[in-house]
């Protein structure tokens, strides 16, 4: 009888542990997230290395490995640092969504003007509460001329203007391919230097890559 009771327990804690790691996926599919930056192309604002925190309801949350809103659909903000997968081959990228949907685009020498107003100057561009920092140590990159944004449509491209692939090789994205929205910074791995000789100041130095620093 006791060995019954043990193979129930067993059969219990089985069936507790499939739902929780159930929860767990989930989550993790339609909540949050977590991205690692692998380039330059979003520097000075993200640097290679970097990982950020993701939250996948900035656009809504959705049935799991869908696009189907279950509720509370949003639409992209102009400066939010997105992540999504690229219309060429399906790599997850992040890169800044300078426009979206009524948006008149200019970028010339790398500056951007969104509805002929010019948002700063070769150092930061203001997006009202996101500040981008650029790199244009490589130049520009390629040129837009009076780009119009049709509706729910957005197009993104990194702040290392020289040294990015983006829009401007792949086109617009739809706003329904977004998967989430960068939130935060919490570990920089470019602060981090490991000593090899001295085990204990590498483990601190591990420790000091984690911060949190809102985007």
């Amino acid at each position: 009888m006791a060995e019954g009771k043990r193979k129930i327990n067993w059969t219990s804690e089985l069936v507790s542990l499939a739902i929780v790691l159930a929860a767990v996926t989930c989550a993790r599919s339609s909540l949050a997230d977590h991205y690692y930056v692998p380039s330059g192309s979003m520097e000075y604002s993200l640097m290679p290395g970097d990982r950020v925190f993701v939250d996948k309801t900035a656009y809504g949350v959705r049935i799991p490995l869908t696009k189907i809103d279950m509720f509370g659909a949003a639409s992209p903000h102009r400066g939010d640092i997105a992540i999504f997968y690229s219309p060429r081959d399906g790599v997850r990228l992040i890169k800044r969504l300078v426009a979206v949907g009524g948006d008149s685009v200019s970028l010339v020498n790398g500056q951007l003007k969104i509805n002929g107003q010019p948002l700063g100057d070769r150092q930061v561009e203001h997006f009202g509460e996101h500040d981008a920092l650029l790199n244009l140590r490589d130049g520009g990159g390629d040129d837009i001329q009076d780009m119009q944004i049709p509706p729910g449509k957005v197009l993104a491209i990194g702040d290392h203007r020289g040294n990015s692939l983006d829009a401007r090789s792949w086109g617009l994205i739809d706003e329904r391919d977004l998967y989430g929205r960068a939130v935060a910074i919490y570990y920089r791995s470019s602060e981090v230097e490991l000593r090899w000789s001295s085990p204990l100041k590498s483990l601190k130095a591990l420790l000091d890559g984690f911060v949190w620093k809102p985007l």
